[in-house]
């Protein structure tokens, strides 16, 4: 029997501990400063700024997960979490925060985040980290 390996869906790097462990770090800091009072977050002084701001955050995560994972079908599972994820935040705003709202339209902003960012996956940087990480071996 053989022993189970840590990272099998991710690409092949010598660390897969530390980017596995850096993308969860990342998410949790998207939901934390979802979940912050609005006074403490900074937002963009533009018209749809914190829609920027959301769509930034998503693609950040999509894009990293595009970093970590080969194949489309283990993409398609994080994009998929990540915008339930971005949906459930929103809930969150709404029910445990006094001072934010759900907002159906942040939703939405995550999710062409999330959109884009998995849109990396088609470009020449899709295997950057792993470039990165592998170099020098």
């Amino acid at each position: 029997m053989s022993a189970l390996r840590f990272g099998r869906s991710l690409k092949p790097f010598r660390r897969p501990w530390l980017w596995s462990a850096l993308w969860c770090a990342a998410i949790a800091a998207v939901v934390i400063s979802s979940l912050l009072p609005a006074a403490d977050v900074p937002v963009p002084d533009m018209p749809n700024g914190d829609k920027l701001l959301h769509a930034s955050a998503y693609l950040a995560l999509a894009a990293m997960a595009v970093q970590l994972f080969p194949r489309w079908s283990s993409l398609l599972g994080a994009g998929i979490g990540l915008v339930l994820l971005g949906i459930g935040v929103e809930y969150a705003q709404g029910v445990l925060t006094v001072d934010r709202i759900a907002d159906a339209q942040d939703a939405l902003a995550n999710t062409l985040g999330v959109i884009a960012g998995l849109g990396t996956r088609l470009t020449p940087l899709r295997d950057l980290l792993l470039k990165f990480d592998t170099r020098g071996s």
